[in-house]
């Protein structure tokens, strides 16, 4: 099975909210801020499940009401349509 093909980093950040921004040529990174921690908790429940359905997971790290999310596809060395349409979800839960 092949890596998914790489998508331009200002392609993949014109289809993601704009607090999204590029993390070098590789990969996204956006901060979601949440009022606590069980907001933040409840939000990176939904990510996993979407993530697990995608097949594709974030790298990300939680502190209290803070969530902070790089997407990148590790066998293709950059980004893919998964991480956009990872990132596309983590918009709308935030939302």
């Amino acid at each position: 099975m092949s890596a998914p093909a790489l998508v331009p980093i200002a392609q993949a950040l014109a289809a993601l909210n704009p607090a999204w921004c590029a993390d070098g040529d590789l990969a996204l990174r956006r901060r979601f801020v949440f009022a606590d921690f069980s907001a933040a908790f409840a939000f990176m429940t939904r990510a996993a499940l979407e993530a697990e359905r995608l097949g594709h997971h974030p790298e990300w790290s939680n502190v209290y009401g803070v969530v902070d999310v790089r997407l990148t596809t590790h066998d293709a060395g950059g980004v893919t349509a998964l991480d956009v349409a990872l990132g596309c979800a983590l918009d709308r839960f935030a939302a």
